[in-house]
């Protein structure tokens, strides 16, 4: 997602800092020439101050899904939100997910953590939660696919949006003008909603890959699924639909 935000960036001839404990080399596919990199850490504050000095918005698309990444997910972000402050940034944008803080699931909570340290911040921010993205239940069927399954969990629908959508929003709110809200959310969504046996057939359909079997999903993240969590029908943002974002990529499925 954040190769996506600052790909467009770019294109809108905008300057960009990319902050990241791994910065690709020059040589690196995912490297953008015209933006410039910074090793930084916000979980330790490492590089934070350089990076973010003469940024005027910060875009946070950081990751933390599991172990001590996942746990630290929260505090990382205030120490980002602090050096941003010190630079004097005026806004924030995150990029959440849908509902998330009606989950149990680990992840989900440490995101919602994270929203609540953004709701308290000196700056102003946004959230913008995102339905899944179309590589989700894609990693899903590729995964199944090596046993030559591929899995639908039973009873779950979903509004797949694609990342260049998601970041189209994500930079739209970073230019936008200051709001009398400090604190806003935003919920995205795909253009259309799908069973989850509709994406699979699409999937095998492309790839030529696998069996489409039904699986029970237990747990926080099969009731946040049946429980239609991950919809927001009154928001249809996105424009790709998973079957074009699928044709594109092919090559790698």
């Amino acid at each position: 997602m954040g190769r996506e935000v600052v790909r467009l960036a770019l294109d809108a001839g905008l300057g960009v800092t990319v902050l990241s404990r791994r910065p690709p080399s020059g040589t690196s596919s995912v490297h953008h020439d015209g933006a410039r990199y910074f090793q930084a850490d916000v979980t330790t504050g490492s590089g934070l101050a350089e990076a973010l000095q003469g940024a005027d918005v910060v875009i946070d698309c950081l990751e933390g899904q599991f172990g001590k990444a996942r746990k630290n997910f929260a505090d990382g972000g205030a120490r980002l939100l602090a050096a941003a402050a010190d630079a004097g940034v005026r806004k924030a944008v995150l990029l959440s997910i849908i509902n998330c803080d009606q989950s149990n699931a680990a992840f989900y909570v440490s995101k919602a953590d994270k929203e609540r340290v953004y709701a308290n911040s000196a700056l102003e921010t946004v959230v913008v939660r995102a339905t899944q993205f179309h590589s989700l239940v894609a990693a899903v069927f590729q995964a199944g696919a090596k046993v030559r399954l591929i899995p639908v969990f039973k009873g779950a629908r979903f509004q797949t949006i694609s990342p260049s959508d998601v970041a189209s929003e994500l930079l739209s709110e970073a230019l936008g003008a200051p709001s009398p809200e400090r604190h806003r959310v935003r919920t995205i969504g795909g253009p259309e909603i799908r069973t989850m046996r509709d994406l699979a057939g699409i999937w095998r359909k492309s790839t030529g890959h696998g069996r489409i079997v039904e699986l029970p999903l237990p747990g926080a993240m099969g009731k946040y699924l049946r429980s239609g969590l991950n919809l927001i029908p009154e928001q249809r943002i996105g424009t790709e639909r998973f079957e074009a974002w699928l044709a594109k990529r092919e090559e790698s499925l």
